[in-house]
């Protein structure tokens, strides 16, 4: 049972958000179409923070980077850097787990578009602030995306302008080493500005990162 504060299933703070869902659901009655939850142990020394459900992705199968090409590498690297029990995550009840790491998303809900405006972000944050204070020390926390990094920097509550977004920038924050990458996105991928080698070297540092 995740903590309230950190995740609420009933949540429609977010009026725009919250009508938008019911519509998808009309459209996709099998989809899960509400928050989706953050997946892996709550003491994970590795935290994920994606920006928000993807429409045939977490929004169809209730789980992070789950159902869509975003998820394909991610859980690729997961594996190969022993964060997950295989490489591919196909359904919320698959049998996958993750080890010492848990995936989250800054905004809980499917924006339309797949892009969340300044409120909805500030709405959500709360729980992104809560999940962050529960990480224990020397934990490392990956942004995917610039939106990702403005959401952990706010909700720890510095300054946006003295931590930089940058791919592979590492920032040292009070409880936690914050590194950010590239989103991987089909777009980022496809266009390379996020490659294979890119998205593992990431994985690589985390995992020296915590075994040192």
């Amino acid at each position: 049972m995740i903590d309230a504060a950190i995740f609420d299933k009933e949540c429609r703070d977010c009026p725009r958000l919250a009508r938008f869902l019911d519509d998808v659901k009309d459209r996709f009655p099998d989809y899960y179409c509400r928050p989706v939850p953050p997946f892996g142990a709550a003491d994970a020394r590795f935290l994920i923070v994606g920006l928000a459900p993807g429409m045939h992705g977490a929004n169809r199968t209730g789980r992070p980077f789950t159902g869509d090409h975003a998820g394909i590498l991610l859980y690729q690297m997961l594996h190969k850097y022993g964060f997950a029990s295989r490489d591919h995550s196909e359904a919320a009840d698959d049998g996958l787990t993750l080890i010492d790491c848990r995936i989250t998303n800054a905004v809980k809900c499917l924006p339309p578009g797949n892009k969340p405006v300044g409120a909805e972000m500030n709405t959500c944050n709360r729980f992104l602030a809560n999940e962050l204070r529960t990480m224990p020390e020397n934990s490392v926390v990956v942004a995917l995306g610039g939106i990702a990094h403005r959401a952990i920097i706010k909700a720890v509550g510095e300054r946006q302008l003295e931590f930089k977004f940058g791919h592979a920038a590492l920032h040292d924050l009070d409880s936690f080493r914050l590194l950010d990458s590239y989103h991987c996105s089909r777009y980022n991928t496809n266009t390379r500005r996020l490659t294979e080698a890119m998205f593992d070297a990431i994985f690589a540092q985390v995992r020296e990162m915590l075994d040192n």
